[in-house]
């Protein structure tokens, strides 16, 4: 399944000649590591970061402070600063960013192991998308990256 969606991925990127940013926590750079797979992936991909603390997503990614003492680092509004940011970054067509709690140590009284948030940032276009993943700390990363690819190709597909 994934080799099918990082190939229609790659594809999709390509013939649109789209440039793409990617922020990670949770996943530690595997989305990264998916995308930049297949020869040719510098045509599009641009940067990828792995900001697993709080501190680097203030520093590398400039989400304020206060949004995550606010709202948390597992929220909708970081995952969307981390896109939106880690794109104007670098000046990308895109910007993809994942964050998440994986487990399997416990997850703050507001939220579940298996909360993520992917995030996508376009020219005039912000979305994200909340799951709740269930499984060990591997399937959940694995269904965190699963589904932001899933999110770019419809994106791309529009």
């Amino acid at each position: 399944m994934l080799n099918r969606i990082v190939r229609q991925t790659h594809n999709l990127m390509n013939k649109q000649k789209k440039t793409i940013a990617v922020a990670e926590s949770c996943t530690g750079g595997q989305l990264c590591g998916l995308l930049t797979s297949l020869p040719g992936a510098s045509e599009y991909f641009l940067l990828g970061v792995v900001t697993y603390s709080n501190r680097s997503k203030e520093i590398i990614l400039g989400v304020p402070e206060k949004i995550i003492a606010k709202y948390g680092v597992v929220s909708s509004p970081v995952a969307l600063l981390m896109a939106e940011n880690v794109r104007k970054k670098i000046r990308a067509d895109l910007g993809l960013s994942i964050t998440g709690i994986a487990g399997p140590a416990k997850a703050p009284s507001d939220k579940s192991v298996g909360t993520v948030y992917i995030g996508l940032a376009a020219n005039h276009k912000n979305l994200y998308r909340k799951f709740n993943f269930t499984g060990n700390r591997q399937s959940i990363r694995k269904k965190a990256v699963q589904e932001a690819l899933r999110l770019l190709c419809a994106h791309l597909s529009r």
